[in-house]
């Protein structure tokens, strides 16, 4: 059996963010269980990508600033890479499952049409 890929938004699925954006800060504490949960799904053989649009030079003058403040935040909160994730980048990678917390779940266009509206 292959290894599954699971991407995993940075800020509202990892990262906290209950204030939203904030002049790119990384300021509040993990989501509750995201680590634990993490580290699991990595034991049973997923590979686990974080992504993050913290890293897209379209949207953040400095990325290698913001990759480096993400590391320092993830370490500093327990997030060992090969334990917790694999990797981390700015772009929608090939994954299995997206989990997001701004993502709509696709089932027809109908139903998108009654979430955005």
């Amino acid at each position: 059996m292959r290894e599954k890929t699971l991407a995993i938004d940075f800020d509202g699925v990892i990262h906290k963010y209950s204030k939203g954006w904030m002049d790119s800060s990384i300021y509040d504490d993990p989501v509750d269980g995201a680590k634990e949960k993490m580290e699991e799904l990595v034991s049973r053989g997923y590979r686990l990508i974080i992504f993050t649009v913290r890293l897209n030079p379209l949207v953040n003058e400095e990325p290698n600033l913001e990759r480096n403040k993400m590391n320092k935040w993830l370490f500093d909160h327990g997030f060992i890479e090969g334990v917790h994730y694999h990797e981390i980048t700015a772009v929608k990678p090939a994954a299995d499952v997206y989990i997001d917390d701004k993502a709509i779940r696709f089932t027809n266009w109908d139903e998108v049409m009654k979430v955005v509206e």
